[in-house]
C-alpha cells in the first residue's frame, strides 16, 4: 500500500497500486498540516502535524489518531519522521530548529537543538550503524546524531550557498544530498568529510528535491524543470539520466521505497502520486 499525507485536507491517504483504490483517514485536530510519514513494525502511521506542533499515530484498523504534542512551543512544526534500529521516532523539526527523539511505547519526548542557530533540519535518513543524519536547510551542512549519546556533529558544505533539502545513504554509508538551491547532487563522505559535487542536468534553476538511494543508484526529482523529471545518477560512471514527469510533477517535495524495490514520489501540488517501476 502507498500511504500519503493530505495536508491541505488533514488527512492520511492510502492507495492500493494494483486496483487504483484510495481509502483516507480524517485527524483528530483540524488543520494540523500533516507532513512527514513514518511507519512502525505494528504497521502504524505516524505522521507530523506540520502545522500544530504535534505528532501522530493512525492505527488503519480501527481509524483511532493517538498525537504527541511538542513540550516546548518552540518545536512549533514537526517536519520529516523517521524510526530507528530500536523503534524510536525521531523527527526534525524545521522552524523550531529542533531534532526530536519519542519513544512509541512511552509518548515521551526529547527535544535536541542543533548547533548552528536557524539551521532549520529537514530530511533524515538512517546509516548502517544507526546514526541519524539529517540535512539542515537553513545552513550549509549535514548533522549526525548518536541516537544512544545524543551527541551532535556538523559536517560544513564547502560552498556557503549550498542548501541541502533532502538526504540518502547508499548501502556504503556514503551521504548523498539534494543542494535545492544551487542546482547540485552532492556526495558527503563522512569519514573524511570529503564532499563532491555535480551539477543537476537541468541546471542551476533545477532545484533538486525528493531523494532515494535504490540499487546503488541515486533517484531524485528536479522540482525547478517544468515539467518535473526524474533522475537518474549512477556513482560508478557519473553518468545521469533523466525522464519528465507524466502528470507534470509541480514539486516532489518527497520520495520513498516500496518494497518491491521501486520509487514513490509525492506530487504535492497536482494531487497526484507516481509509481516509478524500475527494470531490473
Amino acid at each position: 500500500m502507498l500511504w500519503y499525507t493530505g495536508q491541505m485536507a488533514n488527512v492520511l491517504g492510502r492507495i492500493d497500486p494494483k486496483s487504483g483504490a484510495i481509502k483516507e483517514y480524517p485527524l483528530k485536530t483540524p488543520h494540523s498540516g500533516p507532513h512527514g510519514l513514518a511507519e512502525d513494525r505494528d504497521g502504524n502511521v505516524w505522521y507530523t502535524g506540520n502545522a500544530a506542533g504535534l505528532v501522530g499515530r493512525l492505527d488503519p484498523k480501527t481509524g483511532n489518531v493517538t498525537e504527541y504534542k511538542m513540550p516546548d512551543p518552540e518545536a512549533r512544526d514537526p517536519h520529516t519522521p523517521m524510526f530507528d534500529r530500536a523503534g524510536i521516532l525521531w523527527f526534525s523539526v524545521q522552524a523550531g530548529n529542533r531534532i526530536g527523539r519519542l519513544d512509541a511505547k512511552t509518548g515521551d519526548i526529547k527535544l535536541l537543538t542543533p548547533p548552528t542557530p536557524k539551521s532549520r533540519p529537514y530530511g533524515m535518513a538512517l546509516d548502517s550503524h544507526g546514526n541519524i543524519y539529517c540535512v539542515q536547510f537553513g545552513t550549509n551542512s549535514v548533522l549526525r546524531i548518536d541516537p544512544k549519546s545524543l551527541e551532535m556533529r556538523e559536517y560544513k558544505l564547502p560552498d556557503s550557498g549550498a542548501r541541502p533539502r533532502r538526504i540518502a545513504i547508499t548501502p556504503d554509508d556514503i551521504i548523498w544530498y539534494t543542494d535545492y538551491a544551487r542546482g547540485f547532487l552532492g556526495r558527503l563522505d563522512p569519514k573524511s568529510g570529503e564532499v563532491k559535487e555535480w551539477r543537476s542536468p537541468s541546471g542551476p534553476r533545477s532545484e533538486p528535491y525528493g531523494i532515494s538511494a535504490i540499487g546503488g543508484a541515486l533517484w531524485y526529482s528536479e522540482s525547478g524543470a517544468k515539467p518535473n523529471t526524474v533522475v537518474r545518477f549512477d556513482p560508478k560512471t557519473e553518468a545521469f539520466q533523466s525522464w519528465a514527469l507524466p502528470g507534470g510533477g509541480d514539486i516532489v517535495r518527497n520520495t520513498s521505497v516500496n518494497k518491491d524495490g521501486n520509487w514513490v514520489l509525492a506530487n504535492s501540488l497536482v494531487n497526484q502520486i507516481t509509481l516509478v517501476r524500475i527494470s531490473k
